[in-house]
C-alpha cells in the first residue's frame, strides 16, 4: 500500500552512479558483484538469497543504462556466471 509522504523523515533524490565510479578498470566482475558495490557493500559480503535478488533488481537496469560502459567475458566454467568490466575505448 502507499504511504503518505509525511510519514517519512529522509527524503533522498534517486542517484545512480557512473560505473566509473563504482568498478576499477584493471578488474572483471560477476553481476553480484557489481550489484553489491553499488550498494557500498564488499564484493564477496555474504548475503541472504532474498537480499541479494533485491540487490539484482537494482544492478541489472543500472548495467542495461550504461551497456557502453562495460565489456563481456565468457564465464570460465558452465556453472559460473559470466564477467563484466569497464570499456576501455
Amino acid at each position: 500500500m502507499p504511504i503518505h509522504r509525511e510519514e517519512v523523515e529522509d527524503l533522498r533524490p534517486l542517484e545512480f552512479r557512473e560505473p566509473k565510479e563504482v568498478l576499477n578498470a584493471d578488474k572483471l566482475y560477476t553481476i553480484y558483484e557489481i550489484a553489491r558495490l553499488l550498494q557500498g557493500l564488499e564484493v564477496d559480503a555474504e548475503l541472504d538469497v532474498e537480499t541479494e535478488n533485491v540487490l539484482l533488481d537494482w544492478a541489472i537496469p543500472w548495467m542495461m543504462t550504461h551497456t557502453e560502459a562495460f565489456v563481456f567475458a565468457e564465464p570460465r566454467d558452465d556453472d559460473e556466471p559470466g564477467y563484466y568490466g569497464l570499456a576501455t575505448e
